[in-house]
């Protein structure tokens, strides 16, 4: 294997007249793409900086995210990318913890953090910097076990923290999205998830076909369907939130997505009936994959063609690892029966920056232990039952939301739910729903219970349902459960 410079350069050797990456502004092809790439790299080398030093990023989606990934891979500088939508003081969290040399960025999302850190604003300064070293090239002697990225988990559970993935992690995913993506030479990426997570991973597709990327800095549906049409995308990465809103806007015309090959969806679990009104939407575009920051992407992967007809699993092994699942005693258990989802592999991190206790924790013996519970087929199916933390345990039995959330989802009126446990002195936890209505019909409590009455054991049902207008969520779209339960806590006074 690789690192990610090596194959953007080999891209531009290719194919240097083909537009590498574009955004509302300005476009770029491969070989500008490079140069400026190159720029960049010797500014860092001129700056003192040495391989393994960290630069910071704090931007939304721009395409000088693309170029950085290359001249950091160039320079053997590790990146930190920084979600914008967090808080300032997440961010200083952050920064306290990488400790970077530099942060690059729009200044007014840098300046709220309050760092000593030296900026360089993208904007006049960046592009200032670009054209004085134009024409310069520094290259780094890099290995594909050497660290491109310390990526900051969400924090649901407590601080972040910081996953380092190599060159190799990202190629390991990279090669597993082109395959269940079926991305060939022709397609063009596009970006409208943060580039600083999801996104990221298929922006790297890109350099092993030469591919055109088009980056989008907002997600409004009815503009982004006629955005994606405009610019031809044929592959691009989507939480399961973008792809509700997107198929539930009523002016939503699926004729719209006619350039779409790919729709790699991931990032958090999608209820079964929604993505099966998707798919009678769109025709079968979605390729789903199951994944974790800490191994990128593809631990499962589910093309296209099958999804239809095994809408309830998450795919099989992906390239680049092995999947066991295991009690609690880390042995695996037999097919059809639920445990917890490990993996080993290429893909997977090589632990927690500055954070030996929780690098122990979760990679032992070199399985990564994803905190999720599933089961697997006998044909190697795996399907995710719910995260463990997330697991209620009322009257000493095992229920697992998502198997709620799976029915509540069955009415055409529900947009999205939550459940969750909540404490109780007889049962231990009880079962408690909240939904969000889409509009399109009237929702109940009365139609809900009788759903749940209809589709599963009585001691699963919720013993309360509330119809919210929305729920907590992560910068990424994923549903806060702890916040829902502090939240919960709060009403209940």
């Amino acid at each position: 294997m690789e690192t990610l410079a090596q194959l953007a350069l080999k891209s531009a050797a290719a194919y240097p007249q083909k537009t590498a990456v574009k955004d509302q502004y300005r476009s770029f092809n491969y070989q500008d793409m490079i140069d400026r790439a190159h720029a960049l790299s010797s500014y860092f080398h001129d700056k003192g900086f040495v391989k393994g030093d960290r630069i910071a990023i704090l931007m939304p989606n721009r395409l000088e995210h693309i170029e950085l990934d290359v001249a950091v891979s160039l320079a053997g500088l590790i990146k930190v990318p920084l979600n914008y939508r967090l808080h300032p003081r997440e961010h200083q969290y952050m920064l306290n913890d990488a400790l970077p040399k530099l942060i690059i960025g729009e200044q007014e999302l840098i300046n709220p953090i309050g760092s000593n850190i030296e900026v360089l604003s993208v904007g006049e300064a960046y592009e200032s910097v670009v054209h004085s070293y134009l024409g310069k090239h520094y290259l780094e002697n890099v290995d594909e076990d050497d660290l491109f990225a310390i990526m900051y988990t969400s924090g649901t559970t407590g601080n972040p923290k910081g996953v380092m993935l190599s060159h190799r992690n990202m190629i390991a995913g990279a090669l597993s999205l082109a395959q269940v993506c079926e991305v060939d030479y022709n397609d063009v990426i596009g970006h409208v998830a943060p580039l600083t997570h999801g996104s990221n991973f298929l922006s790297h597709v890109s350099w092993l076909y030469g591919s055109t990327q088009v980056v989008f800095n907002k997600f409004e549906p009815e503009e982004f369907v006629n955005d994606l049409k405009k610019e031809s995308v044929s592959v691009i990465f989507l939480v399961p939130t973008m792809v509700n809103l997107m198929i539930q806007h009523p002016n939503f015309d699926p004729s719209q997505l006619s350039t779409l090959k790919s729709i790699n969806m991931a990032g958090s679990p999608i209820a079964s009936s929604k993505l099966e009104e998707a798919l009678n939407l769109t025709g079968p575009i979605f390729a789903e994959t199951y994944g974790q920051v800490e191994a990128p992407m593809c631990i499962t992967m589910m093309p296209k063609k099958e999804l239809s007809t095994r809408l309830e699993s998450c795919g099989r092994v992906g390239l680049f690892v092995s999947v066991k699942i295991v009690d609690d005693e880390g042995k695996e258990v037999k097919d059809g029966e639920v445990g917890e989802i490990i993996c080993k592999g290429s893909l997977v991190m090589k632990g927690y920056w500055n954070n030996e206790k929780a690098t122990n924790e979760t990679l032992r013996d070199g399985w990564l232990h994803t905190g999720d519970l599933g089961w697997k087929s006998p044909e190697g199916y795996v399907h995710i039952v719910d995260r463990k933390k997330d697991v209620i345990i009322s009257g000493g039995v095992n229920i697992y939301p998502r198997e709620v959330e799976e029915v509540l989802n069955l009415h055409p009126g529900v947009k999205e739910t939550c459940v969750i446990g909540v404490p109780d002195e007889k049962w231990g936890e009880n079962v408690v729903a909240y939904v969000v209505p889409n509009g399109k019909e009237t929702v109940s409590t009365e139609a809900l219970l009788a759903l749940c009455v209809e589709n599963m054991a009585s001691f699963k049902k919720p013993k309360s349902i509330y119809i919210v207008d929305e729920l907590p969520k992560s910068s990424y779209g994923k549903i806060l459960k702890r916040e829902m339960r502090d939240q919960h806590k709060e009403v209940s006074v």
